[in-house]
């Protein structure tokens, strides 16, 4: 009775319970994050090694291959480890399968394999870089089920296999659903992550730009991509790939050439028309499935009266042509389950990686050493070799002989036995002459397993490298297709009319956005009409049109990027004091507004030409700016004392003219700035006469361009041909534009205008006043202009835009995002363009 231990019940459920809770979980259902791989995944594949199954080599029965996987590893049946295998061949099922199967090993229509004494197989060539370099110490190694052999904990895993090919697992109370991803995004996204590795997540996803399914299909939306890299977690939707055709005259159908990620094919086509039997999916009078080696093809045949994209949408709103796969990185860290967002992920592979290439070297310099341990008893042996060969002579016995071998030449234990076992041919002159040059090689390779091993950076470079290598051989094209969200997943910007709007932005950064109905025109000269309430230190500084769904990039001083959307902007009328652009994107609070530009997309041969209070000018492909980031991204390199003070859209082609603040402008052609990076300082656009000379505009010349307009801070103004500017080379000071005086003031702005538009200028005060520019009158460079605003006492112009002539106060709904896109917009840089501005409210004047 001694030997009985009384124990709670509730006790003892709860401690087995969890035991068997954890062995699930480590030892069947969740894949180690360093691989990739399940404990049966692992040990199919090191038997596979075992039987010398590489994927340039035979293949064998697959009954032979379950039979040593659960013989030597994983004694659970041959069944299990047989389904196991099944899917590690399936192309449908893995993205980069890992098994190459020959005979019948199931098919995308849910059909089963054949058994397992019909199929054959072998590993893949990516299965084979799975397994590189492990009998070089490069991974611990465990006893086996009954301690016979040793297994490895993990692989050496070449590649990062845990993302490339995803994983499925149940385990007890929790679960794993990783997404396969495409080969090059992810090598792409490591670069940056060993090369940075306090990058952010949105970095990654420039590179990674969600998951490749091996059924293709296409995404809708991204917001579970995003949930997914940022918490381990997301709701993913995926829909078939379908597309309308007549398949003959005054027929339509419905062609499904992908589907989702697995979907069985055949239940997808039985549901369909059980669908359309019971009614729930009308318009559908027969289902092909015409499917063949070639890919997949299921034609939905419609009524002649129907409605094509209507059954199309019941199609995916009724079955699995649109499924949701609901991601859930879960993988074993350290040996314990932890939900992972992308760049851990990523991060465990690299430190594992590092982790094996240290101990492969270390491995390679132990094996070098001993070599040349060798090799150098070797070589004093063959120094004196009549004295070696008497000694041996006079032994009699093996273990004398090497003893007064040690003694005669100070030889360690392996060096005597070495020379014993020398064969008389190394006494042949070419042969202790290779013996030198082993040695030397050996020492080469010595020094450099020590140079990596004391170099962190050269491991990297090493990761990288194989990387590189394996990218050129399993490398290739996305498969699945990444859309924007369906109308189940709603985007706000599905629900905002396009139209343009007037975007005005205070002097302290208040924006707002207003109709075209909030200005009304009047006669040069005139007193204005009463704009914002702002506060007494505030003035409204810009003002541009950009469309509800463009884009905006907006470019500050201290030569940031950031972007919105224009629908973003709140609306409200010409009293309102707006809202702090701070808060809509995250300015920095010692950053203030430079230029704006709307940008429809980034597509194309497209730049942003930027140019700085100090003269400098820089080019930059639009494209760079296409990835937008919550803290905005460096759009140009600035010296000390420098700032950006315009920013426009250009073709590459245009001519620019930079003007100074004491009336000088500098003529030349962009294509003498080179296309530069966003970090990069740009190159010296115009060069000042005075050292208190500053650059105030920046203008394109686009081919319809036929004058400047000029004017200054007092007010003064006027018009000049394009012609009176002679073109000179980036980097001059330039010709006179205007005649200065106390009475006119610096120079505030510069507009380029096409044909004789309307224009706007607007003062301190917050005074817009809206006129014709041909009742501006055209003179020579060398004048001073004529009084275009009455200023009251203290206020001055801070700004001038123009207005499209295309368009009138009556039909401003005809206005094109594409006009304004492709003249550029921006704020206080010379190329804002304006639609309509007017106003017969109450304070009209």
């Amino acid at each position: 009775m001694e030997n009985i231990i009384p124990v709670a019940i509730e006790e003892e459920m709860k401690s087995s319970y969890i035991d068997y809770a954890m062995s699930v979980i480590v030892s069947r259902a969740i894949p180690d994050a360093r691989d990739g791989l399940k404990p049966v995944q692992r040990r199919i594949l090191v038997a596979m090694n075992d039987l010398g199954l590489h994927y340039n080599r035979g293949y064998r029965k697959s009954a032979k291959i379950t039979g040593d996987v659960t013989g030597n590893y994983h004694p659970h049946g041959t069944l299990a480890v047989y389904d196991t295998m099944v899917r590690m061949v399936q192309d449908f099922s893995l993205r980069y399968p890992l098994v190459n199967g020959q005979g019948n090993f199931g098919s995308i229509d849910g059909d089963s394999a054949a058994a397992e004494r019909y199929t054959e197989a072998r590993m893949t060539l990516f299965a084979d870089n799975m397994l590189l370099d492990i009998d070089s110490k490069t991974v611990d190694f465990r006893p086996n089920y009954d301690e016979t052999r040793e297994e490895p904990d993990v692989l050496p895993a070449r590649l990062p296999n845990l993302i490339l090919n995803g994983a499925a697992g149940i385990a007890v109370g929790m679960a794993t659903n990783i997404p396969p991803h495409n080969f090059g995004e992810i090598v792409r996204a490591l670069y940056l992550l060993a090369d940075n590795p306090e990058c952010s997540i949105d970095e990654l996803m420039e590179h990674v730009k969600g998951p490749d399914f091996p059924t293709a299909g296409i995404i809708v939306g991204r917001q579970g991509i995003r949930s997914c890299y940022e918490t381990g977690r997301g709701l993913i939707m995926v829909r078939a790939r379908a597309n309308i055709e007549e398949i003959r005259p005054g027929r339509m159908a419905v062609i499904v050439t992908e589907i989702p990620y697995q979907v069985n094919k055949t239940s997808l086509i039985e549901k369909a028309a059980s669908l359309v039997h019971s009614g729930h999916i009308t318009g559908i009078t027969d289902i092909r499935d015409e499917s063949d080696r070639e890919g997949i093809r299921i034609v939905f045949e419609l009524h002649r009266d129907a409605q094509p994209q209507v059954v199309l949408n019941q199609l995916y709103k009724h079955t699995q042509m649109q499924t949701t796969f609901g991601a859930n990185v879960l993988a074993l860290v350290k040996g314990r389950p932890k939900t992972l967002n992308l760049k851990e992920m990523l991060q465990v592979f690299l430190d594992h990686r590092e982790e094996v290439i240290t101990r492969r070297t270390q491995f390679d310099l132990d094996q070098a050493e001993e070599r040349a341990h060798i090799l150098e008893g070797l070589k004093r042996a063959l120094d004196d070799i009549d004295r070696v060969i008497e000694i041996i002579r006079s032994s009699r016995e093996v273990a004398e002989a090497k003893a007064n071998l040690m003694s005669e030449f100070s030889l360690s234990d392996r060096q005597a036995q070495a020379i014993l076992e020398m064969r008389l041919q190394r006494l042949v002159g070419l042969e202790r002459e290779k013996l030198e040059e082993e040695y030397l090689e050996t020492i080469k390779r010595i020094e450099e397993y020590k140079s990596i091993l004391g170099n962190r950076a050269k491991v990297f470079a090493i990761i990288k490298q194989e990387l590189t290598e394996a990218d050129e051989i399993f490398g290739d094209e996305r498969r699945t297709e990444i859309t924007a969200a369906a109308a189940s997943e709603i985007d706000i910007e599905d629900l905002i009319p396009q139209e343009d709007m007037i975007i005005t932005i205070s002097h302290k950064g208040y924006i707002k956005r207003a109709s075209y109905g909030s200005y009304r025109s009047q006669r040069r000269g005139g007193r204005g009409l009463t704009g914002a309430k702002l506060g007494d230190e505030d003035f409204l500084e810009h003002v541009f049109v950009a469309n509800t769904h463009s884009y905006i990039l907006f470019f500050t001083d201290s030569g940031r990027c950031y972007w919105l959307k224009v629908y973003e902007i709140p609306e409200g009328s010409r009293y309102a004091k707006g809202r702090s652009i701070m808060s809509l994107v995250g300015i920095g609070q010692d950053e203030t507004l430079a230029a704006f530009v709307p940008v429809k997309d980034f597509e194309g041969d497209r730049f942003i030409l930027t140019a700085t209070r100090r003269g400098k000018v820089k080019k930059t492909a639009l494209q760079a700016y296409s990835y937008p980031r919550k803290g905005g991204v460096a759009a140009t390199g600035l010296e000390p004392g420098d700032e950006v003070i315009s920013a426009v859209l250009t073709e590459g082609d245009t001519e620019v003219i930079l003007t100074t603040k004491y009336g000088k402008a500098n003529r030349f052609s962009e294509q003498q700035v080179r296309t530069m990076g966003r970090t990069a300082a740009g190159v010296r656009g115009v060069r000042f006469a005075r050292e208190d000379d500053e650059t105030v505009a920046m203008v394109v010349l686009r081919p319809e361009v036929e004058s400047l307009l000029l004017v200054t801070e007092e007010g003064y103004g006027k018009r000049t041909r394009i012609t009176d500017f002679p073109t000179h080379n980036r980097g001059g000071q330039g010709v006179r534009a205007l005649r200065l005086t106390d009475k006119t003031g610096a120079v505030v702005m510069v507009l380029a205008l096409d044909g004789e538009p309307e224009v706007v200028v607007m003062t301190a005060g917050g005074m817009v006043i809206r006129q014709k520019s041909s009742e501006v009158r055209r003179m020579g460079r060398d004048t001073q202009g004529v009084k275009l605003v009455n200023l009251v006492e203290g206020d001055r112009v801070v700004d001038m835009t123009q207005l499209r002539e295309d368009v009138s106060a009556h039909d401003a709904d005809e206005s094109s995002e594409a006009d304004n896109e492709d003249k550029g917009s921006n704020g206080g840089n010379g190329n804002g363009v304006l639609d309509v501005i007017e106003d017969d409210g109450p304070g009209a004047v």
